[in-house]
């Protein structure tokens, strides 16, 4: 029997936990402290809960304490040595990774973004339709994460993602077929990037 176009179990999260965390002083972000544990088990949850019932993680910085330190069981972890150059490459590792695993679509996720839950989150992953889904949370109209690309579109994905800019190209080149879903009565998309941001980790 096949599956409905937008059962869970078509959209894998895909979550990019490798960044350094350079303006925070060399701290890795994966194992940044929320609420009493590594903010890369809150990411995490945050996928699960919103739908996702598989989940790949991308490490860079400090991967073996990442693996030792966060509660990360049932989740693909998938190293990425070049963590160094930036998002895309984290992006192009996490692609690569669902390839033959069966899943519809990647729900891309950052982990130093804990103000977007679960509920952004299965807003996006509801938006999944086919294997050549683009969908978007939009915040107030402007685009943010979760993205959601459909397995068709992981190749030119890759393709396009280079240092710190991630999938901006591609998203830029093809806005017109993107599905923003509204999330700002639920979700806030800010970033942990500097000293100052850490005062909004619990």
């Amino acid at each position: 029997m096949t599956p409905p176009k937008n059962d869970e179990s078509q959209v894998v999260g895909l979550l990019l936990a490798a960044g350094g965390g350079r303006r925070l002083g060399g701290r890795p972000k994966a194992l940044l402290t929320h609420r009493g544990r590594p903010l890369v088990e809150h990411a995490v949850r945050m996928l699960r809960e919103g739908g996702c019932a598989r989940v790949h993680v991308v490490l860079g910085a400090a991967a073996d304490e990442v693996r030792a330190r966060a509660r990360l069981e049932g989740c693909v972890l998938v190293d990425n040595p070049e963590w160094a150059e930036g998002m895309g490459s984290s992006l192009r590792v996490g692609l690569a990774s669902l390839v033959g695993t069966g899943a519809g679509a990647a729900l891309v996720g950052l982990v130093d973004q804990p103000g977007i839950g679960s509920e952004a989150i299965g807003r996006v992953r509801a938006a999944y339709r086919s294997p050549d889904s683009l969908a978007a949370a939009s915040y107030d109209g402007r685009r943010g994460h979760p993205v959601l690309f459909g397995a068709d579109r992981w190749r030119p994905v890759a393709a396009s993602a280079h240092g710190d800019r991630g999938a901006r190209a591609y998203l830029a080149e093809h806005e017109r077929e993107i599905t923003l879903v509204e999330c700002a009565d639920v979700a806030e998309p800010y970033d942990i990037d500097t000293e100052e941001d850490l005062g909004r980790l619990g």
